[in-house]
C-alpha cells in the first residue's frame, strides 16, 4: 500500500493538488507549496496532476530509504547521483505503483518522474536560500533557434544519469478504420469529434475547448485554437497556441446539423461539445468522458483509437498529399520539427522508391559516366 496519496481541490475554477500521507492524512507541505505554486504559475493542469503523482512517488521512496526531503542536499555528490539514479531503478522495477498487475514503466516515463523531482528541487532552492541546490545538476548551455530565425544560447541544469530512452514512434490509424468507428457511432456529436481530430490535427484539449460562438469562422470553414485559462471541463490550448485549421465541406456540413439537431441543448452553453445525458447534461465534454466513449467504440468494433492516433493520421496524411513538414509541424502546434518526425511513418520500402524516383530524375548528377 502506498503511503502517500494526491488528493484535489476545486476552487475558482481551478484545480489544486496536494499530497497527504494516507494513514495520518497529515498534508506533505513542501511539495503541496510547490503544487499551489505550479497552479498559479499557469502551468497546464495534466502536467501538475501528473507531478503530483511524481512527487508522491518520490516521497515513497524517501521513507523506504529513511529520508527526509531536505536530507538530500546534505549528501555528497556520489551519494546524490547514487540516490537519485537508485530512484530511477526503483520506478522501473515498478516498485512505485501498489497494484497487483504492475505494469513495468519505459525508460522515458522513469526520466520523467524524476525531471519532476528536479523541478521541484529546483523550487526549493529559490524560495528557501538556506537549502543550496543539488550537486548532480550541472548547467548545460544549448543553443535554440526561435520562430524567425533568432539564434540564442539558454543555460539548463542537466542530471547525467538518466536511463536511456527508447526511441518513440506514435501509432496511427488507418482510415477505413475511422470509416468502422463513425459508423458505429451512436450519435452526431461523437462524429463529429472523431471527424474533428482527424481534419484538424488538433490535440483532444484544443478541441474540447471550441467555443462554437467565436472559434469558428462559418463563412471560411475554420476551426480556431484559443487559448483559454479556465474551461469548465479542463480543456487547455497547449503552449498557449492560437491556431487555426480548415475543415472539408462535407465535415462542415456535419457540423451544422450538430448545431441545429442540438440548439436547445446548445443555447445553454458556448462549449461546442456537450454531454447528451445524464446529471451532466448540457455540461461541457471533458477528457475522460472522450476516452470512455472510445472504449465504448472499440467495444462494438474491435477498432482500437485514440485522439492522439487521429493526430498521427492528420500527420501522415498531410505528408502523403505533398505537404513539407515545417507545414505540418506548424499545423499541429509542434515546437520541433524532431516531434513532427516521429509521427510520420515512413518505410524503407518508401525510402527505397523515392531514392530510386531521385536517381531517375538526377542519373548524371556526380557524372559517374564519364569515369567509366
Amino acid at each position: 500500500m502506498k503511503s502517500y496519496s494526491v488528493c484535489q481541490i476545486a476552487e475558482h475554477k481551478k484545480i489544486y493538488y496536494f499530497i497527504r500521507e494516507t494513514e495520518s492524512m497529515t498534508i506533505a507541505a513542501l511539495p503541496s507549496k510547490y503544487l499551489s505554486h505550479r497552479v498559479r504559475a499557469n502551468i497546464s493542469p495534466n502536467t501538475i496532476r501528473r507531478e503530483a503523482y511524481s512527487l508522491s512517488y518520490y516521497l515513497d521512496y524517501l521513507l523506504e530509504k529513511g529520508q527526509e526531503v531536505t536530507d538530500i542536499y546534505e549528501l555528497p555528490y556520489d551519494k546524490q547521483h547514487e540516490f537519485f539514479t537508485d530512484f530511477l531503478m526503483w520506478v522501473k522495477r515498478a516498485c512505485h505503483n501498489g497494484k497487483e498487475k504492475k505494469q513495468i514503466p519505459s525508460n522515458g516515463t522513469c526520466n520523467i518522474y524524476l525531471r519532476d523531482v528536479f523541478g521541484f528541487y529546483r523550487f526549493l532552492s529559490i524560495q528557501y536560500e538556506q537549502f543550496g541546490s543539488l550537486k548532480v545538476l550541472s548547467d548545460q548551455t544549448i543553443s535554440v533557434v526561435n520562430a524567425v530565425g533568432v539564434k540564442k544560447s539558454v543555460t539548463t541544469q542537466h542530471f547525467r544519469g538518466y536511463l536511456k530512452e527508447e526511441e518513440h514512434h506514435g501509432k496511427s490509424i488507418e482510415q477505413d478504420k475511422i470509416l468502422t468507428l463513425l459508423e458505429a457511432c451512436a450519435n452526431t456529436r461523437d462524429q463529429l469529434l472523431l471527424l474533428l481530430l482527424a481534419e484538424t490535427g488538433y490535440r483532444i484539449g484544443e478541441l474540447l475547448g471550441i467555443d462554437y460562438t467565436t472559434d469558428i469562422d462559418y463563412k471560411k470553414r475554420l476551426i480556431r485554437v484559443q487559448f483559454r485559462e479556465a474551461n469548465e471541463n479542463g480543456a487547455r490550448a497547449k503552449y498557449a497556441e492560437y491556431r487555426s485549421a480548415l475543415i472539408s465541406p462535407d465535415t462542415f456540413e456535419v457540423l451544422l446539423f450538430y448545431l441545429s439537431e442540438k440548439r436547445e441543448l446548445l443555447k445553454k452553453t458556448n462549449y461546442l461539445f456537450v454531454n447528451l445525458s445524464g446529471d451532466t447534461i448540457g455540461k461541457p465534454l471533458n477528457v475522460n468522458a472522450v476516452y470512455a466513449m472510445l472504449r465504448r467504440l472499440e467495444h462494438k468494433t474491435g477498432v482500437q483509437a485514440t485522439p492522439h492516433m487521429l493526430r498521427h493520421y492528420f500527420a501522415n496524411q498531410r505528408r502523403k498529399s505533398g505537404w513539407d513538414l515545417p507545414l505540418i509541424s506548424k499545423a499541429l502546434g509542434h515546437k520541433h520539427i524532431e516531434t513532427t518526425i516521429k509521427y510520420l511513418d515512413i518505410s524503407t520500402d518508401e525510402l527505397v522508391d523515392a531514392s530510386e524516383d531521385y536517381y531517375k530524375k538526377n542519373s548524371s548528377i556526380f557524372m559517374v559516366d564519364k569515369l567509366l
